[in-house]
């Protein structure tokens, strides 16, 4: 087993059991990429077990802090077992479910989401790389399934080294599905969708906004980066009779106006807007439209710390314009998907918005992602869904 050593002062982190070692850490030692490797201090204290990789910032992903533990077939069961034992405690409304949710269940950089009788499968780092193939044979066992699609295909790959990687693992068939959410059917393609096919992360505020539509009275709703239209049908489910889906992916609104028939709503009800969000909410703004709810799901501004000060500026700008063309008593549903925006940060550039927006609102709920993308108390960084729901003074 080849050994790492850590420099004098940074093996704190992994001593409060944070799974990854950055380059600058690293004193000595080189492995194989994805191989395993022991993790040392400077005195030569045992740190933990860490997959190795060459190209990456991020050096060292941590596989167990525990000296005695072997990082075998067994360790990858026996981790597989137990996040999916936790999962089929929550209560999860759907068919569909992320099973794992890599750092969080000790498996960093393998993302895997079951859509009813499909697994599809994100191998992000040197580490899961080499143990791919065990992997998926034994996601395959602890599932029952027969079917893995791999949609390797994530940025993340290129900073590892690695080469985008995408189609059947194991089994094969149509890449198009149904699956149910609450009382929805929504469809997605595995081998197209957005990450793993869809955004299972936004289940329960999907559900939440369906619930805030009735409760609220919302007539008018307008959904700005809408892609599938998720919480179109939601609002639709609400009982909102004109609902507004804005993005820029033609085939995204084609999926979003099937979604609505497929639900049996009145495609009257339902306008889908193939036109940039900025631009769209600038021209509803001088033709003095307002609207009873708006939801702000926006792509990644900032995928790390670095992007945080010009994605600010982009997140103020589209909540400064949610919140001047909200009614009076209208509800806003805000996100930042952005790991490197925490949640402190979002709520001040929100706050900006308000003060540029000259009004102000009340926060009625702080939302995160659903309970099967978790966050571990040892590992802040998986904080990357935020939401604040507001109402408008």
């Amino acid at each position: 087993m080849k050994s790492i050593r850590i420099r004098a002062g940074k093996e704190r982190s992994l001593q409060r059991r944070h799974p990854w070692v950055f380059q600058g850490s690293v004193e000595r030692g080189r492995a194989d990429a994805g191989e395993t490797v022991r993790v040392e201090s400077a005195e030569g204290q045992f740190l933990c077990w860490a997959a190795y990789s060459p190209d990456s910032q991020i050096r060292l992903r941590a596989w167990s802090f525990d000296e005695a533990e072997r990082i075998d077939a067994a360790f990858f069961q026996r981790r597989i077992a137990a996040a999916i034992a936790v999962r089929a405690r929550l209560p999860i409304a759907s068919d569909a479910v992320r099973l794992l949710h890599g750092e969080a269940d000790g498996l960093p950089g393998l993302v895997v989401d079951r859509y009813g009788d499909t697994l599809v499968a994100q191998f992000g780092t040197a580490g899961t790389e080499r143990w791919k193939q065990q992997l998926a044979d034994q996601l395959l066992a602890a599932t029952g399934l027969t079917r893995l699609y791999e949609r390797s295909d994530a940025s993340v790959r290129q900073l590892e080294g690695l080469e985008a990687q995408t189609g059947w693992l194991r089994g094969a068939g149509d890449t198009e599905l149904v699956i149910r959410e609450h009382a929805w059917q929504l469809s997605l393609d595995v081998a197209e969708g957005h990450k793993t096919g869809y955004y299972l992360d936004q289940r329960d505020n999907r559900k939440r906004f369906a619930d805030t539509v009735r409760q609220y009275g919302c007539r008018e709703v307008l959904n700005c980066f809408s892609y599938t239209g998720g919480f179109s049908v939601a609002a639709l489910a609400g009982g909102a009779s004109s609902v507004i889906s804005v993005d820029s992916s033609g085939p995204a609104l084609a999926r979003a106006n099937q979604h609505v028939a497929l639900n049996g709503f009145d495609a009257a009800r339902h306008q889908a807007l193939d036109a940039d969000v900025n631009h769209t909410l600038r021209a509803y703004l001088a033709e003095g439209r307002q609207f009873d709810a708006i939801v702000l799901d926006p792509p990644k501004f900032a995928p790390t710390a670095a992007h945080a000060e010009r994605a600010a500026r982009a997140y103020k700008d589209i909540n400064r314009l949610g919140l001047k063309l909200l009614k009076p008593g209208g509800i806003l549903f805000t996100f930042s998907c952005s790991g490197g925006i925490p949640p402190d940060l979002f709520h001040k550039i929100v706050a900006g918005a308000g003060l540029d927006a000259q009004c102000d609102g009340y926060i009625l709920e702080r939302v995160g992602a659903a309970p099967d993308h978790p966050q571990t108390i040892y590992f802040p960084e998986g904080e990357y869904l935020k939401g604040l729901l507001i109402l408008k003074r």
